[in-house]
């Protein structure tokens, strides 16, 4: 009677691995994106609950945002991706920023982020 092994094989395990490693290495590159998104999301919501808010010129508002996004070590938004618009008795505060980390080679991934918060008087 003989007996059969089952197992995986050196080249298939190879191969697992090199899968695995590949989905590793893009979510180094991705998570780190998302993180800072989430960041943008919190310094916006922050915002919204300041006091007063809606008492400040833009210029004050966009100054007050960049400075929580120091904090957050948030570094690919920059003034050009911020638009503040009157709206009612308020604002509308909108952030649109692009993401783009080298991978492998000539590949890359690009993260796009939208996000908008209101920006009036009592909002909390």
């Amino acid at each position: 009677m003989k007996r059969n092994q089952g197992g995986m094989t050196l080249i298939g395990f190879i191969i697992v691995l090199a899968v695995a490693g590949v989905f590793i290495y893009t979510g180094m590159k991705v998570i780190p994106m998302y993180s800072e998104y989430y960041a943008v999301r919190q310094a916006l919501e922050g915002l919204s609950k300041e006091p007063e808010i809606v008492n400040k010129s833009p210029a004050e508002i966009q100054d007050l945002f960049f400075r929580r996004l120091y904090i957050s070590y948030a570094e690919n938004v920059k003034p050009a991706n911020v638009k503040i618009a009157r709206k009612d008795a308020g604002y509308l505060m909108t952030v649109n920023y692009e993401v783009r980390k080298p991978l492998i080679a000539n590949l890359d991934v690009v993260g796009k982020f939208n996000t908008e918060q209101e920006l009036r008087r009592g909002a909390n």
